[in-house]
């Protein structure tokens, strides 16, 4: 099998070379450049796997940069920031980040985030060959529709454009209705990780999740919030 292939992008030597030489001892194809101009053309030449973006490249704001990898590339995005105040995270998950890193980092959890991002497919799986057995993955619950065949929701019949994270979220809810998930479980499920300094990101997500679904004109079923605990779906 071939090793995962992962984009670094990052000005700074130091923060680089360290980055690229910890993912390549755990087993990963890297290529690091400095620049959002280099990014893209790498993108285009040869997609990778994952990129670990810095979102302070002397070329271009990072989060427009996510912007543009995400309409070329299905890759997984893991940001790495200096400023993890509210706002820049939500911006950046909004645009399509799988995820976030604080500097400074410990160089083991980037390689455990990294690689726990990986264990999933990067495109939906292929399709069961008997319809019923596809038809067992598509949950309906009264305008919302979530197939995990082709990895759509829609609303009312209408697509709605997700991040990779954000149905993988929703996908969770949807096939326990009713149900209240921990934000951990959601942690586990998602990110496969039991680290509660990321319990943000599951917030942050849910955040954009139900931004997504409203202005899609869900009305039925709601994603609501069980304060201290997590969310559940349910009719309104």
């Amino acid at each position: 099998m071939a090793a995962s292939s992962v984009l670094v992008v990052e000005d700074t030597d130091e923060i680089r070379e360290l980055v690229s030489t910890v993912l390549g001892r755990a087993g990963m194809d890297v290529r690091a450049v400095a620049s959002g101009a280099e990014c893209m053309a790498e993108v285009r030449r040869d997609p990778p796997d994952l990129i670990v973006l810095d979102l302070g490249l002397p070329d271009t704001d990072g989060t427009e940069l996510c912007r543009q990898i995400r309409a070329e590339t299905p890759a997984y995005v893991l940001m790495l920031t200096a400023r993890a105040e509210e706002v820049d995270l939500l911006i950046g998950l909004a645009v399509g980040a799988d995820g976030y890193m604080a500097k400074p980092f410990s160089p083991r959890e980037l390689v455990a985030r990294v690689q726990a991002m990986l264990r999933f497919p990067r495109t939906a799986p292929a399709a069961a060959p008997e319809a019923a057995a596809a038809d067992e993955r598509v949950r309906r619950l009264a305008e919302l529709e979530v197939d995990e065949e082709t990895r759509e929701v829609r609303v009312d019949g209408a697509v709605v454009d997700l991040t990779r994270t954000e149905f993988d979220l929703l996908a969770a809810l949807a096939a326990r209705p009713g149900r209240v998930l921990q934000r951990e479980t959601l942690l586990r499920e998602v990110w496969d990780t039991d680290w509660e300094g990321n319990l943000r990101l599951v917030e942050a997500h849910m955040s954009n999740l139900r931004r997504k679904l409203v202005a899609a004109g869900l009305q039925t079923p709601e994603i609501r919030t069980v304060r201290g605990v997590g969310y559940r779906l349910v009719a309104a």
